[in-house]
């Protein structure tokens, strides 16, 4: 685990049956996507555009670990590799969710780009389903459906390796209006990955990217997931 001399965390949180599919793409396509006070991050001279679909079995403030503020819920983000100031960290570019507590107090505490989605998930077998569709004006609204399954034993990744390097993230970065960075510090163990297979049915999450997805081979992994302590955000400029 990664271990903080700051002790002061405010909530925990339980992830399960995770999906991570990553992109390579050159880095000025995210630029502009980015705030100027961020510095994209490379692995092998290639910045990672990542989907990631998760769900969130328990979000527990400190002190209440049996209540937790909401029920089981899936959530589907798009996010990419960031560092300030020498730490690396998360930079969520969306995040598609039904939960009312993410789309209303967590969009406004974190800054982070929640968006309306009807967000479904299903398991069969060793096998998994999501579908989400953005509740938006937009036509056809953005929507993400996949079928994946692990494929391999379970590992941990090494330092050094690419694995290691999209997984083993402990804090997010998020602003406000471009200018004002926040942190918020994340604390779990290990991801315990595996190989994964998964069929992407359709993903318009990309499109304003400018990347076609289907013309660029992902990498994709699943774990079975993590428990999590969260910090609460700070400015960080």
């Amino acid at each position: 685990m990664n271990i903080m001399r700051d002790k002061n965390w405010i909530m925990s949180q339980s992830w399960r049956n995770l999906l991570f599919i990553h992109w390579p793409i050159p880095p000025e396509i995210l630029r502009p996507h980015i705030p100027s006070t961020l510095e994209i991050d490379t692995y092998n001279r290639s910045a990672w555009l990542g989907v990631v679909v998760l769900v969130i079995e328990g979000i527990h403030p400190r002190g209440l670990s049996s209540i937790s503020l909401t029920p089981t819920f899936p959530e589907i983000n798009v996010r990419t590799y960031v560092h300030y100031d020498g730490k690396p960290g998360v930079f969520f570019l969306s995040l598609d969710v039904e939960n009312w507590a993410s789309n209303t107090i967590a969009k406004r505490w974190y800054h982070l780009p929640y968006k309306k989605a009807a967000v479904t998930f299903r398991k069969e077998g060793q096998t998994f389903y999501c579908k989400s569709v953005r509740k938006e004006k937009a036509s056809p609204p953005f929507s993400f459906q996949v079928k994946y399954s692990p494929v391999s034993e379970v590992y941990f990744p090494k330092e050094g390796t690419l694995d290691h390097w999209l997984t083993e993230r402990y804090c997010l970065f998020s602003s406000n209006n471009g200018s004002n960075i926040f942190c918020g510090e994340i604390q779990h163990c290990p991801w315990p990955l595996q190989k994964a297979e998964a069929e992407i049915n359709r993903n318009t999450l990309l499109t304003r990217y400018k990347i076609n997805s289907t013309e660029i081979q992902p990498i994709s992994y699943f774990s079975k997931g993590v428990d999590t302590l969260f910090w609460n955000i700070k400015k960080v400029n």
